[in-house]
């Protein structure tokens, strides 16, 4: 799968996926405003998502490029969640044959949770739609950087 790097120009609609074993946060952001908005959360089972509820989302948005959360170690190395984010990436690309690109996505669960906590003083983040809010932050990331953030493996 080849990596798409970020012309500022090249990918107006981008639709980022937070990859997860139970379920897949989906966001949706434009490189013109560089800005993104959360979706609805996608349920998975051991990783493997509703391929058929993906295409309505696609198709719906008509994304210019998918980005995926790669969710590396503190130290950047690799992790059984991060082989499988990558073969979740190589399975849009196959299955879509839109251009896609991973970006790193350390501490943007963390930091969806902060959010949630402080704009709704509730922890409940299964109601609050966590995934979606940290693949709002990694999206918005990317858009300001994408460079930095789009790990070379």
């Amino acid at each position: 799968m080849p990596d798409h790097r970020r012309d500022s120009a090249a990918f107006n609609n981008v639709l980022c996926f937070d990859f997860g074993t139970k379920s897949i946060g989906l966001a949706i952001g434009q490189s013109i405003t560089n800005t993104a908005n959360p979706l609805t959360e996608l349920k998975a089972k051991d990783g493997v998502p509703n391929w058929e509820q993906i295409k309505k989302i696609i198709d719906e948005w008509q994304p210019d490029l998918l980005l995926i959360g790669l969710p590396l170690n503190m130290d950047g190395s690799f992790s059984e969640l991060s082989r499988r984010a990558k073969k979740f990436a190589n399975r849009l690309h196959g299955r879509f044959g839109l251009p896609v690109s991973m970006a790193d996505e350390r501490l943007s669960s963390y930091e969806a949770k902060g959010e949630i906590i402080q704009q709704t003083g509730s922890r409940d983040f299964k109601r609050n739609n966590v995934d979606s809010l940290a693949a709002k932050i990694i999206l918005e990331s990317w858009l300001i950087q994408p460079d930095l953030l789009s790990p070379n493996d």
